[in-house]
């Protein structure tokens, strides 16, 4: 014997629609590594169940992959002439376009007796020929806007040296950009000041040599002679010498400082 058609009315009738929400791609999980792509978060279909008879329907709402979905009612009493919204959640999970989805529901109902008070002795005791049932596809839904994102990166490629050299070429325009006249000013300004410092010091140490001969002259001038002599020639060394270290000290502190206002 043929079953009975349902007589639950199904919103949607066919199909139950999850789509992606693209607000959840960068969540973060600090104890574990969340699926990559739109469903890295519950996504919730509604199935509204509808009664138009006059008697009390019992449902039940079946599925083929039961790990995956967490349905809330998933059975119940239906009264008549009205309705139920069962809320069909989707768990997150690794999303693959290219896998077509074989997932899918089943709405399964019976009158219920009158004197009906334990409505799952009803199912136990119910005969095939008493059962309606109604079956739905599941379908995935990018998230509103990832289509046209698709879309133009498949009209448009860009490989990823042309995409390295763009971002190279772009990065000096943007650091010199956060560089302006007051900033370039104040560089300037704390580069005369070293130069000013480095001059204050060569005087002075030029000022220490001419005191240091003048006491070795007082002691002994045929040693004063020799000394001024090899004192000039170091002293020359010398300041040869410490003016290289010390042009060499500003050149790092231009270049360091000029490094240091790009990065901030």
């Amino acid at each position: 014997m043929a079953r009975q058609e349902q007589v639950l009315v199904l919103e949607p009738q066919q199909e139950l629609k999850f789509r992606g929400n693209a607000k959840a791609e960068g969540r973060v999980c600090f104890f574990s590594i969340p699926p990559a792509g739109p469903f890295t978060d519950v996504v919730t279909a509604t199935l509204k169940l509808t009664n138009p008879t006059d008697r009390n329907v019992c449902f039940k709402v079946k599925t083929t992959a039961p790990r995956r979905y967490c349905v809330r009612p998933n059975s119940g009493v239906i009264d008549s002439g009205t309705s139920i919204n069962v809320s069909v959640m989707l768990q997150p999970f690794e999303y693959d376009p290219n896998e077509k989805s074989k997932h899918k529901f089943m709405v399964q109902s019976i009158l219920a007796p009158r004197d009906m008070t334990d409505m799952e002795g009803v199912w136990k005791e119910a005969k095939p020929e008493e059962l309606m049932d109604s079956k739905l596809r599941c379908a995935f839904e990018m998230p509103i806007g990832n289509d046209k994102t698709h879309e133009s990166e498949s009209i448009k490629p860009v490989s990823s040296s042309t995409s390295v050299k763009n971002e190279h070429s772009a990065l000096p325009k943007s650091s010199s950009a956060s560089l302006d006249d007051g900033e370039v000013k104040k560089i300037m300004e704390e580069c005369r000041q070293l130069q000013v410092e480095v001059q204050r010091l060569r005087e002075e140490n030029k000022q220490i040599r001419e005191d240091d001969g003048v006491r070795k002259r007082k002691i002994s001038p045929i040693a004063a002679s020799h000394s001024n002599t090899v004192a000039s020639t170091a002293m020359t060394k010398d300041e040869g010498l410490s003016t290289r270290v010390l042009a060499l000290c500003l050149l790092f502190f231009v270049i360091g400082a000029i490094i240091g206002k790009l990065v901030l």
